[in-house]
């Protein structure tokens, strides 16, 4: 399978969340890969045009954005929504990745500008964040998520608007 390059946005609040991602995609017992178009090393500079010009092009790289949305996304303008609307600008498939572990949206969370825009929402988790990097199709409107059948399937526990892995059994020796 080739993989979609994939521009990950964040609020610096949720900047362990893409590590996490970065160590689900090296652990060898986690089937997850994508190839990442985030900025290899920080950029320092105050300059803020120079920031966005720099990931516009990484953005123009990829063709899936994924937006981590914590607690804080939906009011980070600056650089968190201005990176969405770079992405829906260029047609990007969207999978916006719930830290909460809702498997839809959100309203409480999610950043107006990606409401509504043909976005993918799943919890963030390995398992259905792999899956959608591999069924997700592009869309133009609404708001979109798996089925039941899907996440049951995976393994998961379907709770209200959450969904969950249960956890793995300890390997006593």
């Amino acid at each position: 399978m080739s993989l979609s390059r994939t521009f990950v946005g964040f609020s610096s609040a949720d900047i362990k969340a893409y590590h996490l991602m970065l160590a689900w995609k090296a652990h060898e017992d986690i089937v997850f890969d994508f190839c990442d178009c985030q900025l290899q090393n920080e950029i320092r500079s105050e300059d803020e045009a120079y920031i966005k010009s720099k990931c516009r092009s990484r953005i123009q790289m990829a063709g899936t954005f994924i937006q981590l949305i914590g607690a804080d996304t939906r009011y980070k303008y600056n650089y968190v929504r201005w990176e969405a609307e770079v992405a829906l600008e260029k047609g990007c498939r969207i999978i916006g990745v719930n830290l909460d572990g809702w498997r839809r949206i959100n309203e409480e969370t999610c950043p107006p500008v990606l409401r509504n825009k043909g976005v993918m929402f799943v919890p963030f988790s390995p398992k259905i964040v792999a899956h959608a990097l591999e069924h997700t199709q592009r869309h133009d409107d609404q708001n979109w998520e798996f089925k039941d059948e899907i996440y049951t399937r995976l393994g998961y526990v379907l709770t209200g608007n959450r969904a969950e892995l249960p956890p793995r059994p300890f390997p006593f020796r």
